[in-house]
């Protein structure tokens, strides 16, 4: 079981509300984790002003490839699950963000060279670039490489079409 705790100026013991989306996410993961007989750890932090929550596995990863999924579909259902559990507990929306075995941070990763690459492809001819249709986490990340290379983004189509373009300066 995991414990995450803070104290309070007070000296009491509570947990702030993202802490708390991360302990109720932390609970219902442990149990999915126990029905589908599957070993990892869950870790959990705060990012970026959300609930991050990572399950990992020093054993093999390879059995937590199941909970990813193709392209990260199954890992995308069990963080809009496990949002969903947050809810009913708490009452709040949850942005919480889950990882399984490092995919998306190994996303994160990929996405921003994407982006700078795009946004380095529009520099030099100044012309627009449009990329594949992306998730909304995807399209997060693109976007703020793209910032930080100096140029400005926006999506455009339909959700699940929705896609990046890089404009130039």
């Amino acid at each position: 079981m995991t414990e995450a705790t803070t104290s309070t100026a007070e000296g009491g013991d509570t947990l702030t509300r993202l802490e708390q989306e991360g302990e109720i996410a932390a609970d219902y993961l442990e149990g999915l984790l126990d029905i589908a007989d599957l070993d990892g750890d869950i870790d959990m932090d705060v990012e970026a002003d959300r609930a991050a929550v990572s399950i990992v596995s020093d054993v093999d990863a390879r059995d937590l490839q199941k909970l990813v999924g193709r392209d990260g579909e199954v890992l995308e259902a069990l963080q809009e699950l496990t949002r969903l559990a947050v809810h009913r507990e708490t009452g709040d929306r949850s942005r919480l963000m889950l990882d399984i075995a490092g995919f998306r941070a190994q996303k994160r990763t990929e996405l921003a060279e994407l982006g700078a690459q795009a946004a380095d492809d529009v520099k030099n001819s100044g012309e627009p670039v449009r990329l594949e249709p992306m998730t909304p986490f995807e399209r997060k990340v693109v976007h703020d490489a793209v910032a930080a290379a100096g140029l400005r983004s926006e999506s455009e189509g339909e959700e699940p079409q929705r896609f990046v373009v890089v404009l130039p300066a």
